[in-house]
């Protein structure tokens, strides 16, 4: 039976799916010969338009939801702005404490038009939601710590007043099977644990919530002709939510055909098991409790984890004052034996 660590090159102590994935086999091959034909002048917009549709459509079967829920950016922040500015005058936003800025710096910026922002902890957040609360924007899993946020419950409390879901799985989806279905809106950059090219981002929307959002970056490519809507005056915009879609990065579309196969085909929960069991064993060797998370965080204020972590060519990162390690396809015990003696465990 064919590994998961097949579909890589090898690579021994790369510990940091939740800063950047590895690309797939398929994927630098594909790459590689997007630059080769773009130096031959090859390469053909009109091809590269039909892999975005494929893209979507991949997208949409690993995410559990309608293709033609789902919009193309290229970065989160991008995506979460157009749900920002579609919130009322006054509008409260509850959102995780310590959540990674591209999510919440977007409602930030609407102080001007008497948009709160208000905080809680990540475990606590069903909890925080009141009958002022217009919309929850939380990350599924917290990229500083691995914290899996309990999205079922904060879903419930949401749906109870009236607040929309903004769920950004940008460190999740990949491993984590829970896709986009149970949310109002959701947001994923693919190049983490999707392995995709930097450069393609993903908007979820339900589908009758189309019109409660405006398009503020429609362009030639919002639209369902695309070719046909080029120019001033022919500027429709598309049915569903293709309508919130930008002019794509056409050599990351490329390379990110080949990697949204890969994960569209593979089983979810083999995945995960795989993930979160590497996970544990380094929780087990760092005396840890095991957890839910494919990533493992611990406290590091001087940085010497990470530090000794990388004396022995593993790659990891730290953050807010953690070191961080993260399990995916291409890992394997090894990397696990590897952290074991960088940190003489």
């Amino acid at each position: 039976m064919q590994t998961f660590a097949s579909h890589f090159s090898p690579v021994r102590g790369y510990l940091s799916a939740c800063t950047a994935g590895l690309p797939t086999r398929r994927t630098l091959s594909a790459s590689r010969a997007a630059l080769d034909s773009w130096a031959a002048g090859s390469l053909d917009p009109v091809v590269v338009g039909a892999q975005l549709e494929r893209c979507r459509a991949l997208y949409a079967a690993i995410a559990g939801v309608p293709v033609e829920r789902v919009a193309a950016g290229s970065q989160v922040s991008q995506l979460v702005s157009v749900v920002a500015t579609s919130l009322p005058d006054g509008a409260e936003v509850l959102c995780a404490e310590g959540d990674f800025s591209s999510l919440t710096h977007p409602f930030e910026q609407l102080a001007r038009r008497g948009v709160r922002v208000r905080y809680a902890p990540v475990d606590g957040l069903a909890a925080a939601i009141g009958p002022d609360t217009s919309l929850v924007a939380f990350s599924l899993v917290q990229s500083a710590g691995g914290e899996v946020a309990d999205h079922a419950g904060i879903a419930a409390a949401a749906a109870a007043v009236g607040a929309r879901t903004l769920v950004d799985l940008t460190q999740s989806l990949g491993w984590l099977p829970t896709g986009a279905r149970s949310f109002d809106y959701t947001v994923c950059h693919s190049y983490k644990w999707l392995c995709c090219p930097r450069g393609l981002a993903f908007l979820t929307v339900r589908e009758d919530l189309d019109d409660a959002l405006v398009p503020i970056a429609a362009g030639w490519c919002s639209a369902d002709d695309v070719w046909g809507s080029c120019y001033a005056g022919r500027t429709p915009l598309a049915a569903g939510a293709g309508r919130f879609d930008v002019s794509p990065v056409w050599h990351t579309v490329v390379g990110a055909e080949p990697a949204l196969e890969l994960f569209a085909a593979l089983d979810a929960e083999r995945v995960r098991a795989h993930a979160v069991g590497l996970a544990n064993a380094a929780r087990g060797v760092l005396g840890l409790p095991e957890g839910e998370s494919a990533i493992v965080a611990w406290a590091d204020p001087d940085g010497s984890a990470l530090a000794a972590m990388r004396d022995r060519g593993i790659v990891a990162s730290g953050r807010a004052g953690n070191a961080r390690v993260a399990f995916h396809l291409w890992n394997t015990p090894e990397d696990v034996d590897l952290l074991a003696s960088a940190l003489r465990r």
